[in-house]
């Protein structure tokens, strides 16, 4: 399955249907906290992708991702043009969706202007929590939220710097997939190992 054995205890979502990447991408990434401007603007891209469908669909379409939106790099992906979007409507590998490929690359230009203000996307991102990663102590998926207040107001300021598919909702599950909160089960491997 991954590195570590099928004995090992995971969060209730992990093994879905014994999907090898899904299981992975929970034992390594998720909740990992990041520091990369790349993966910052891969996940607010993949995020907002992901939209109405399963992460699973997204985390299996990641690599044509990655190929059709250069390689994540914001600031080739903020020279889209209208050309680029009609030829990414056209690409099988990704989500087809016309507002989601405007989306990611409105949102590469407000990445940019973040970055400028704040010297970086993480500095940005990073206050929303005071710097550090929230550990949260959940025992069931039924106790993780699909909103806070802190999401609530990323979206909020998100929002106003012109970032488009960045609600609550999206934006808490953008918190948990890189790090800024750690909702693991306290009986998952990977709780302790967030510390």
């Amino acid at each position: 399955m991954t590195r570590a054995s099928k004995s090992v205890k995971r969060c209730s979502w992990a093994p879905l249907a014994g999907d090898p990447l899904y299981c992975d991408y929970h034992d390594r990434e998720w909740g990992v906290p990041v520091h990369d401007e790349r993966r910052w603007f891969e996940f607010l891209i993949l995020e907002g992708a992901q939209a109405g469908l399963s992460w699973a669909t997204i985390l299996h379409k990641r690599k044509n991702y990655r190929q059709a939106f250069a390689g994540f790099d914001a600031k080739k992906v903020a020279r889209f043009t209208a050309r680029d979007a009609a030829r990414l409507l056209k690409d099988p590998g990704i989500v087809r969706n016309r507002l989601k490929i405007k989306a990611a690359i409105i949102n590469a230009r407000a990445f940019l202007a973040v970055q400028k203000e704040f010297g970086s996307f993480d500095a940005y991102i990073w206050r929303f929590v005071d710097g550090k990663p929230i550990r949260n102590r959940r025992r069931s998926m039924q106790q993780v939220p699909t909103r806070t207040a802190i999401s609530d107001a990323m979206s909020k300021d998100l929002k106003k710097r012109g970032f488009k598919f960045v609600g609550s909702t999206i934006c808490y599950a953008f918190m948990q997939a890189t790090g800024l909160v750690n909702d693991h089960l306290v009986s998952c491997f990977r709780h302790r190992a967030g510390r």
